[in-house]
């Protein structure tokens, strides 16, 4: 028998997760192994100093790396596609890779200028090998895709535009 998980049964575990007092967990069932951590993979960077390491060397090697550190910048959000008035954005609901047709021989679920219905497949994404369906979330016709096939896409990313 082979175990599989479903995004929805991995949002459900990390929900559980979130809401216990554990920090990390690890489950091992049939081969499938899945590792969470509150914590996350981040190790504090740490450097240690010897006791003959004089005040005045530590002082200078900490200014000189104040100094040569970039200053960090925040990148302005891309811009939004908002929907205008009669039309409606598909979104990806999780982060994976974005597929438009269901096998690379296959063409796409939609095009520009697609007519579609309410839950007809428009693409998948993939997370770690295990593939979802997206299905439109309105009838009407596909005016624009914002993504291209392979391409990584984010929570919440806009998809596709649909004119009602």
């Amino acid at each position: 028998m082979t175990l599989t998980l479903s995004f929805r049964d991995i949002a459900e575990i990390l929900k559980a997760i979130d809401d216990s007092s554990a920090d990390e967990i690890n489950i091992e069932v049939e081969g499938l192994r899945l590792s969470v951590s509150k914590r996350g993979a981040h190790t504090p960077h740490t450097q240690s100093i010897s006791e003959a390491t004089s005040v005045s060397e530590l002082t200078k090697t900490t200014q000189s790396d104040t100094h040569s550190a970039p200053a960090e910048t925040s990148k302005p959000p891309p811009a939004e596609p908002l929907a205008p008035s009669g039309h409606e954005i598909v979104r990806a609901p999780m982060v994976g890779t974005f597929y438009s047709k269901p096998s690379p021989e296959e063409p796409p679920f939609v095009e520009v200028g697609s007519t579609v219905s309410k839950g007809d497949a428009v693409c998948l994404i993939e997370v770690m090998k295990l593939y979802t369906t997206i299905e439109s979330t309105t009838d009407g016709e596909i005016v624009s895709i914002f993504t291209e096939d392979g391409c990584l896409v984010e929570f919440d990313q806009p998809l596709f535009l649909i004119k009602q």
